[in-house]
Protein backbone atom coordinates (compact mmCIF):
# COMPACT_ATOMS: atom_id res chain seq x y z
CA UNK A 1 0.00 0.00 0.00
CA UNK A 2 1.09 3.57 -0.37
CA UNK A 3 2.20 5.70 1.85
CA UNK A 4 0.26 9.05 0.37
CA UNK A 5 -3.21 7.27 0.89
CA UNK A 6 -5.32 9.77 2.21
CA UNK A 7 -8.69 8.32 1.07
CA UNK A 8 -10.67 5.23 0.86
CA UNK A 9 -13.43 4.56 -1.70
CA UNK A 10 -15.94 1.54 -1.31
CA UNK A 11 -18.47 -0.46 -3.55
CA UNK A 12 -20.17 -3.33 -2.16
CA UNK A 13 -22.39 -5.17 -4.89
CA UNK A 14 -24.97 -7.48 -5.08
CA UNK A 15 -23.42 -9.61 -8.49
CA UNK A 16 -19.94 -11.22 -7.90
CA UNK A 17 -19.53 -11.40 -11.25
CA UNK A 18 -19.63 -7.25 -11.98
CA UNK A 19 -17.72 -7.35 -8.59
CA UNK A 20 -14.55 -8.35 -10.74
CA UNK A 21 -15.21 -6.08 -13.72
CA UNK A 22 -15.88 -3.21 -11.38
CA UNK A 23 -12.49 -3.81 -9.43
CA UNK A 24 -10.65 -3.63 -12.62
CA UNK A 25 -12.17 -0.64 -14.29
CA UNK A 26 -11.17 1.37 -11.07
CA UNK A 27 -7.64 -0.04 -11.09
CA UNK A 28 -7.54 0.91 -14.61
CA UNK A 29 -9.08 4.54 -14.13
CA UNK A 30 -7.05 5.79 -11.78
CA UNK A 31 -3.37 4.99 -9.55
CA UNK A 32 -5.27 4.09 -7.03
CA UNK A 33 -4.55 0.81 -4.48
CA UNK A 34 -6.67 -2.12 -4.16
CA UNK A 35 -7.45 -3.07 -0.52
CA UNK A 36 -10.13 -5.13 -1.06
CA UNK A 37 -11.21 -7.04 -4.24
CA UNK A 38 -13.60 -10.27 -2.81
CA UNK A 39 -16.57 -11.93 -2.05
CA UNK A 40 -18.31 -11.45 1.23
CA UNK A 41 -21.35 -12.60 2.98
CA UNK A 42 -24.02 -13.40 1.71
CA UNK A 43 -23.29 -13.90 -1.93
CA UNK A 44 -21.97 -10.30 -2.71
CA UNK A 45 -18.52 -8.67 -3.17
CA UNK A 46 -16.70 -6.03 -1.97
CA UNK A 47 -13.65 -3.47 -3.74
CA UNK A 48 -12.15 -1.42 -1.40
CA UNK A 49 -9.68 1.11 -3.02
CA UNK A 50 -7.53 3.67 -1.31
CA UNK A 51 -5.20 6.44 -2.68
CA UNK A 52 -5.20 10.12 -2.99
CA UNK A 53 -8.65 11.87 -2.86
CA UNK A 54 -8.56 12.96 -6.90
CA UNK A 55 -7.77 9.02 -7.73
CA UNK A 56 -9.91 7.44 -5.12
CA UNK A 57 -12.60 9.87 -6.89
CA UNK A 58 -12.02 8.54 -10.43
CA UNK A 59 -11.61 5.51 -9.27
CA UNK A 60 -15.39 5.35 -7.66
CA UNK A 61 -16.72 7.42 -10.83
CA UNK A 62 -15.92 4.37 -13.32
CA UNK A 63 -16.91 1.78 -10.61
CA UNK A 64 -20.35 3.33 -9.74
CA UNK A 65 -20.98 3.42 -13.96
CA UNK A 66 -20.09 0.02 -14.86
CA UNK A 67 -21.88 -1.33 -11.44
CA UNK A 68 -25.32 0.83 -11.85
CA UNK A 69 -27.99 -1.61 -10.76
CA UNK A 70 -25.77 -4.07 -8.85
CA UNK A 71 -24.53 -1.75 -6.52
CA UNK A 72 -25.54 -2.18 -3.27
CA UNK A 73 -23.69 0.44 -0.89
CA UNK A 74 -21.11 2.78 -1.55
CA UNK A 75 -18.53 5.43 0.26
CA UNK A 76 -15.87 7.68 -0.20
CA UNK A 77 -13.74 9.11 2.62
CA UNK A 78 -11.83 11.60 1.69
CA UNK A 79 -9.67 12.02 4.52
CA UNK A 80 -9.70 8.66 6.43
CA UNK A 81 -7.90 8.34 9.72
CA UNK A 82 -4.64 6.57 9.39
CA UNK A 83 -6.17 3.54 12.36
CA UNK A 84 -8.83 2.83 10.32
CA UNK A 85 -6.61 0.66 7.87
CA UNK A 86 -4.86 -1.06 10.28
CA UNK A 87 -7.91 -2.19 11.96
CA UNK A 88 -9.65 -2.71 8.70
CA UNK A 89 -6.58 -5.23 8.02
CA UNK A 90 -6.28 -6.98 11.68
CA UNK A 91 -2.85 -5.55 12.30
CA UNK A 92 -3.95 -3.47 15.10
CA UNK A 93 -2.21 -4.81 18.55
CA UNK A 94 -3.86 -3.22 21.67
CA UNK A 95 -2.21 -3.83 24.93
CA UNK A 96 -4.42 -2.71 27.41
CA UNK A 97 -8.40 -2.76 26.90
CA UNK A 98 -9.89 -0.01 28.87
CA UNK A 99 -13.29 0.53 27.83
CA UNK A 100 -14.78 -1.33 25.34
CA UNK A 101 -17.37 -0.25 22.58
CA UNK A 102 -18.89 -1.96 20.08
CA UNK A 103 -21.35 -0.74 16.72
CA UNK A 104 -22.92 -3.11 14.32
CA UNK A 105 -24.52 -2.17 11.40
CA UNK A 106 -25.84 -4.06 8.54
CA UNK A 107 -23.60 -2.95 5.74
CA UNK A 108 -19.89 -2.87 4.85
CA UNK A 109 -19.72 0.60 3.95
CA UNK A 110 -21.70 2.20 7.08
CA UNK A 111 -19.29 0.24 9.39
CA UNK A 112 -16.11 1.89 7.88
CA UNK A 113 -17.97 5.36 7.83
CA UNK A 114 -18.79 4.58 11.76
CA UNK A 115 -15.67 3.70 12.39
CA UNK A 116 -13.75 6.79 11.23
CA UNK A 117 -16.44 9.15 12.69
CA UNK A 118 -15.72 7.54 15.90
CA UNK A 119 -11.87 7.76 15.95
CA UNK A 120 -12.10 10.90 14.52
CA UNK A 121 -14.55 12.26 17.40
CA UNK A 122 -12.73 11.33 20.51
CA UNK A 123 -9.30 9.68 21.80
CA UNK A 124 -10.15 6.24 21.75
CA UNK A 125 -7.94 3.48 19.79
CA UNK A 126 -10.07 1.10 16.75
CA UNK A 127 -9.75 -2.56 18.10
CA UNK A 128 -10.99 -4.12 14.88
CA UNK A 129 -13.29 -3.38 11.65
CA UNK A 130 -14.64 -6.46 11.12
CA UNK A 131 -16.04 -6.18 7.32
CA UNK A 132 -19.00 -8.72 6.85
CA UNK A 133 -16.81 -12.39 6.33
CA UNK A 134 -18.70 -14.91 8.63
CA UNK A 135 -21.16 -12.98 9.79
CA UNK A 136 -23.88 -12.32 7.49
CA UNK A 137 -22.40 -9.49 5.55
CA UNK A 138 -23.16 -7.08 8.86
CA UNK A 139 -20.06 -4.96 9.55
CA UNK A 140 -18.79 -4.69 13.52
CA UNK A 141 -16.16 -1.92 14.91
CA UNK A 142 -14.76 -2.33 18.09
CA UNK A 143 -12.99 0.68 19.95
CA UNK A 144 -11.26 1.12 23.26
CA UNK A 145 -10.41 4.08 25.85
CA UNK A 146 -11.42 5.66 28.94
CA UNK A 147 -15.24 4.98 29.18
CA UNK A 148 -16.53 8.87 28.82
CA UNK A 149 -13.88 9.03 25.08
CA UNK A 150 -15.48 5.23 24.01
CA UNK A 151 -18.86 6.58 25.08
CA UNK A 152 -18.32 9.84 22.95
CA UNK A 153 -16.98 7.92 19.83
CA UNK A 154 -20.09 5.55 19.69
CA UNK A 155 -22.39 8.35 20.07
CA UNK A 156 -20.24 10.38 16.58
CA UNK A 157 -20.36 6.61 14.81
CA UNK A 158 -23.83 6.42 15.45
CA UNK A 159 -24.79 9.55 14.70
CA UNK A 160 -23.24 9.66 11.58
CA UNK A 161 -24.80 6.25 9.76
CA UNK A 162 -27.81 6.65 11.67
CA UNK A 163 -30.46 8.09 8.49
CA UNK A 164 -28.71 5.31 6.66
CA UNK A 165 -31.60 2.88 8.20
CA UNK A 166 -28.46 -0.13 8.59
CA UNK A 167 -27.80 0.65 12.71
CA UNK A 168 -27.64 -2.80 14.38
CA UNK A 169 -26.71 -2.22 17.73
CA UNK A 170 -24.54 -0.44 20.09
CA UNK A 171 -22.89 -0.66 23.06
CA UNK A 172 -20.36 0.00 25.73
CA UNK A 173 -19.14 -1.91 28.03
CA UNK A 174 -17.17 0.15 30.86
CA UNK A 175 -15.06 -2.36 32.56
CA UNK A 176 -15.13 -5.60 30.20
CA UNK A 177 -12.82 -8.64 31.52
CA UNK A 178 -9.34 -9.56 28.90
CA UNK A 179 -11.25 -12.89 27.65
CA UNK A 180 -14.45 -10.74 26.07
CA UNK A 181 -12.19 -9.82 23.08
CA UNK A 182 -10.15 -13.58 23.29
CA UNK A 183 -11.58 -15.02 20.53
CA UNK A 184 -12.89 -12.65 17.41
CA UNK A 185 -14.29 -14.07 14.41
Amino acid sequence: MMNDNSAIGMIELNSIAKGYAVGDAMLKAANIDILFNRTICPGKFMVMVAGDVAAVEAAMDAGLALGSETIVDELIIPNVHRSVFAAISGTRVIEHTAALGIIETFSVASIIEAADAAVKAADVELIDVHLAMAIGGKGYVTITGDVAAVNAAVEAGTAHIRDKGVLVDKVVIPQPREEILRDRV
